[in-house]
């Protein structure tokens, strides 16, 4: 999520080792993977394979297994976060490292934190190299412990942190024996005597004690444990303020503790009291005037952020929802706990509901705030709508595309995990109601179609409904065909969207809803064989002959449906659905009409050119055959060329047969005519699609062809000399 950039070498050549490790590996008997030829890789590089095999959720059992060669890929600093890596693979391929950090939170596997304990111990180097370990949210598993093994057997151990782990008072008091120990964190623990803490007063210089629902200690014993931590730095005693429970005790002792003076806890430059709602302003007061040298005060939910003392302090940073700096700094101190990133980004929510300018750091921490809460509903609620408010209007088109292309990506993840959430998915969906995010930033277009889709076919809302259509008809056009074919598998889209028409002509209704939809029908054809069998199997014909009768004034409303009608008739099978007199007839007569608007004379045409061109299909009066070839040629020569753009096209290949010498002069005619007409518009782009797919040779043809008609060699040669002009413009280019 940074700007954007080239990317580092070496990250590019990470990457490509990650996606090719099953060339680059052989597979062991137990499935575990090993490179066939290991160079020996710089020490960082290592660290940074592994922790890019992570990220990218390659990191399992099998993958795991390449670091088993601890002699060429020597790991140091280790993150496991999250991955589904058990006890046996750990042991084998992590543990015999030297590591320095290590990091097990939340492994998906069997690890507790009694075997990685004891793992680790086994292994010599470890006992003295590991000097932080992270495993966060694992089960303690304590009595499974052999008695000599601990902790305290991890003798270089500076940093521990075991938050959610259930940790007990027995394994604290183990813990407490570690000689160098300077940061703990037992959060979330039930642990009831903090007492042991005592045993490493001379060293320890961070606790992070948040939500010790379990204590049971009189603020005044508390106090006493907490006044002989001397070389005590930073102290977090927040709590869960979404959790019942009586706080009387630990508010007492918090406000004991502002209260105390610089005496107390004479080294403390840090101070978390968040989520404490007991607490006065008069005892923050007098902890901030007590201390100088203060850094850091963590006062989110407390109701006292916007203490007017705070403000006078340039130095001090406060976790807070006074203002913006506050919320922000809450972001960054509380990304691993639900509690406070919920109530700040409620709070940025409606800091930010009328933002005028763009906020890129702002957007990086509620993106930060979605990741490190993949499962949060609470929090996916508020940041998908901090998400829409910090994109909104032209702020996305001006901060860099990576970050807009994150946050797309968060917001399809929180539409997947919460499909039946109304409130989230119209969240979502309004930040991605946006031209530039729908046109301009690269994501997984295949993947929302498909959500917003799974959306539309069970929900009636009209605002959402709207939405949806709107995202589905731009979404669809950015698919490629193998990936419109995939969605067409499944006919629900075609009816849901079918059933939108439906609705809105029943009762002459035009507005975008109709419009969308008509749109997203047109695009989900266009060169998609299934999708246009699954348009005439749900009886869509018979509903479009149906609106361009009733819409007959209105051109946006008939250029649609004959847009996908010549869709339709591009498709030989087809052809015979569409061969009947009325539409043809009325079809025919569009064409000709000199007061319809272009662009619906031009799909008029394209139907009749494609049906036409095939005489051996044709089921119908051979002079209406004639005239329509008569009419063809002779309408299309009073056509103007647009400046603006009326239509484009994936492919020219519908237009191949329409341009075989054989072919009628009115069916040459209208291909020319609209290859001409994009070629105009788009040179470069549509050259290269017609020198790819062999047209250039059939326009050659038609104008060497002794039968050719004038108007059609004429056509032929403009667009001859517009692909010639753009190859020269190229090469004189490059």
């Amino acid at each position: 999520m940074e700007s954007d950039g080239p990317e580092a070498l070496s990250n590019l050549c990470l990457t490509q080792v990650c996606h090719s490790l099953n060339v680059l590996c052989s597979t062991r008997a137990d499935g575990s993977l090993a490179f066939i030829r290991a160079p020996l890789f710089p020490q960082e590089m290592a660290d940074r394979l592994l922790h890019m095999m992570a990220a990218k959720g390659l990191l399992n059992d099998s993958t795991v297994g390449i670091f088993q060669n601890y002699k060429e890929l020597r790991l140091r600093h280790v993150s496991l976060r999250s991955c589904p890596v058990s006890i046996a693979a750990f042991q084998l391929a992590i543990c015999p490292h030297r590591l320095l950090e290590l990091d097990a939170s939340c492994v998906s596997g069997e690890l507790t934190v009694a075997n990685i304990v004891s793992s680790l111990a086994a292994n010599a180097p470890c006992r003295s190299s590991l000097q932080k370990l992270t495993i966060n949210g694992l089960p303690l598993d304590w009595d499974s412990l052999e008695r000599q093994v601990g902790f305290s057997s991890l003798q270089g151990l500076r940093v521990l942190n075991l938050a959610s782990t259930g940790l007990t008072n027995a394994p604290l008091e183990d813990i407490c024996m570690l000689s160098q120990l300077e940061s703990l964190d037992i959060s979330s623990s039930v642990v009831s005597d903090l007492t042991p803490l005592l045993q490493c007063k001379s060293t320890l210089r961070s606790l992070v004690a948040h939500s010790l629902r379990h204590l049971d200690m009189s603020p005044s014993n508390l106090l006493s444990v907490f006044g002989q931590l001397q070389a005590l730095r930073h102290l977090d005693f927040s709590v869960d303020h979404f959790t019942p429970s009586d706080r009387g005790d630990g508010d007492k002792l918090v406000c004991l503790l502002l209260e105390g003076g610089s005496q107390f806890l004479p080294s403390l430059v840090s101070l978390d009291v968040s989520g404490r709602k007991s607490i006065t302003e008069a005892a923050v007061k007098a902890f901030v005037m007590s201390r100088s040298g203060e850094v850091f005060l963590g006062l989110l939910a407390t109701g006292l952020s916007s203490c007017n003392i705070l403000s006078t302090l340039k130095n001090l940073k406060v976790a807070g929802e006074a203002n913006e700096k506050q919320i922000c700094e809450a972001l960054r101190r509380y990304k691993e706990r639900e509690c406070f990133i919920r109530e700040a980004l409620v709070h940025l929510y409606n800091m930010t509901v009328d933002t005028d300018e763009p906020q890129p750091e702002l957007l990086k921490l509620v993106l930060k705030a979605m990741e490190s809460h993949p499962t949060s509903l609470h929090v996916h609620l508020v940041a998908a709508a901090c998400v829409f408010n910090l994109t909104t209007q032209n702020l996305a088109a001006v901060m860099p595309v990576s970050l807009i292309s994150s946050a797309v990506a968060q917001l399809l993840h929180s539409m997947k995990i919460f499909p039946d959430h109304q409130q989230v998915q119209k969240n979502c969906m309004l930040a991605l109601c946006s031209d530039y995010i729908l046109q301009e930033v690269h994501f997984d277009r295949y993947l929302a179609s498909t959500l917003v889709i799974n959306w539309l076919s069970s929900h009636e809302e009209q605002t959402l409904q709207r939405m949806a259509v709107a995202v589905i008809s731009v979404l669809v056009a950015k698919l490629s065909p193998a990936e419109i074919e995939q969605l067409s598998k499944d006919a629900s889209i075609m009816k849901q969207l079918l059933a939108i028409v439906q609705q809105k002509a029943m009762v002459g209704v035009l507005d975008s809803t109709l419009k969308f939809a008509l749109s997203a029908l047109w695009n989900l054809t266009d060169e998609t064989p299934t999708a246009a069998r699954n348009f005439i199997e749900c009886n869509g014909l018979e509903l479009y002959e149906e609106v361009l009768e009733s819409y007959h004034n209105e051109a946006s409303v008939q250029q649609k449906i004959l847009g996908l009608l010549n869709n339709l008739a591009e498709v030989e099978e087809l052809q015979s659905v569409l061969m009947e007199e009325d539409l043809i007839e009325h079809i025919l007569g569009l064409l000709q009409n000199p007061d319809v608007e272009l662009g619906v004379r031009y799909f008029a045409g394209g139907i009749l050119a494609h049906l036409a061109s095939r005489p051996e299909s044709w089921s119908l009066d051979e002079e209406l055959h004639s005239t329509t070839l008569r009419q063809l040629h002779a309408s299309i020569k009073t056509w103007t060329h647009l400046d603006r753009e009326m239509v484009s096209y994936r492919s020219f290949r519908p237009f191949r047969p329409l341009l075989q010498t054989c072919q009628p002069c009115g069916v040459q005619m209208w291909a020319v005519w609209a290859i001409q007409l994009v070629c105009t518009q788009d040179t470069s782009h549509y050259s290269r699609i017609l020198l790819q797919e062999g047209v250039e040779e059939l326009l050659q043809s038609l104008t060497s062809h002794p039968d050719t008609h004038t108007d059609v060699k004429e056509a032929s040669e403009n667009i001859l000399r517009m692909l010639e002009d753009s190859d020269h413009c190229q090469s004189r280019s490059s």
